[in-house]
């Protein structure tokens, strides 16, 4: 298999209300099954998401769902496409000075726009994805990912094949609109005014004219899911001020088992299941009383719930919902 991308020079800078699809045709040798990747930044400036930079600090919030974690300078928020990325996007670069550049209102719907242009205009049938540069978890440096795509296949599920050796799959799933987004960045570069990219090879991956898919939305994972909510220090910090705002970002409620466990390691006590509930023979405390929020539990007030068989106190803990 032969995967090639091509980044060319020549674009010229993108102003609110501008045409991508009328400057970027002129500049790109596009053909059915190609993948076409369009930076976040000129669909911004297209779409006129730019605002005056007198306080940055200000555009991250109003973009932020919630603050994952701050060390120093960096703020890792939570946006409200989804994306957990530092300063929610918010950049202030290739973008006159004194402005800011916020991330697309609708990349995937971005995307559609571009993908439903170039066939209208072109008659042709492509894959468009819209990318950023993002950070990862426990490596350094960045990379681009996709952050809206249209008519491609975003997450190639291997769960149910098998390997060449007969073992079988069951989590492989390659971000393939991610590592579409990364290739198109080893053209385009981040200082060489290349916004635009196609890559070809991967017709495969492209879905029928009028079929859109599910877009990058589908590589977001739900919150419930996400076992990194909040940076480590953040983690105690929320818990220990029990917010229900915050219950968010420590994902889906535990299994009973697993805050028993948890329990057993604090306290070295044994919790007994009552119903739904977790019953542990010590009256309630703060351990306690962290160990359920962080696990998407809570205390039952004691009041009514009498005593044990020794005469201390019991904690009544109760799942909370997802």
């Amino acid at each position: 298999m032969i995967v090639s991308v091509t980044a060319p020079d020549g674009a010229p800078e993108v102003r609110p209300g501008d045409d991508l699809v009328a400057l970027l045709l002129p500049l790109v040798d596009l053909a059915d099954g190609d993948v076409l990747v369009v930076t976040s930044k000129v669909v911004s400036k297209a779409e006129g998401r730019l605002v005056p930079g007198l306080d940055r600090e200000a555009a991250i919030a109003a973009e932020a769902v919630r603050v994952v974690a701050r060390r120093g300078a960096t703020t890792i928020v939570r946006t409200r496409h989804g994306l957990t990325m530092a300063a929610a996007g918010v950049d202030n670069s290739n973008v006159e000075v004194g402005m800011l550049v916020l991330l697309p209102l609708d990349p995937d719907a971005s995307a559609r726009r571009i993908r439903s242009a170039v066939a209208d205009r072109a008659g042709l049938n492509i894959g468009v994805v819209v990318t950023d540069t993002a950070g990862r978890a426990w490596r350094e440096g960045q990379t681009d990912i996709a952050v809206g795509a249209a008519g491609l296949t975003v997450l190639d599920d291997h769960a149910g094949r098998v390997d060449a050796h007969g073992n079988p799959l069951a989590v492989t799933a390659p971000a393939v609109a991610d590592e579409i987004a990364g290739l198109a960045e080893l053209a385009s570069g981040k200082l060489g005014g290349r916004p635009f990219a196609v890559v070809r090879g991967r017709a495969d991956l492209v879905l029928a004219a009028g079929d859109h898919g599910p877009g990058a939305t589908a590589l977001v994972r739900p919150e419930a899911g996400d076992l990194f909510g909040f940076g480590a220090r953040e983690a105690v910090v929320r818990a220990l001020l029990g917010r229900d705002g915050d219950r968010a970002g420590f994902g889906a409620p535990a299994g009973a088992d697993e805050l028993a466990d948890a329990i057993r390691s604090i306290t070295g006590l044994d919790a007994r299941h009552e119903g739904v509930d977790l019953v542990v023979a010590t009256p309630p405390d703060v351990r306690l009383e962290l160990l359920a929020y962080a696990h998407g539990w809570s205390l039952v007030p004691p009041a009514g719930h009498g005593q044990d068989t020794v005469g201390n106190a019991e904690a009544r803990i109760r799942p909370g919902t997802p």
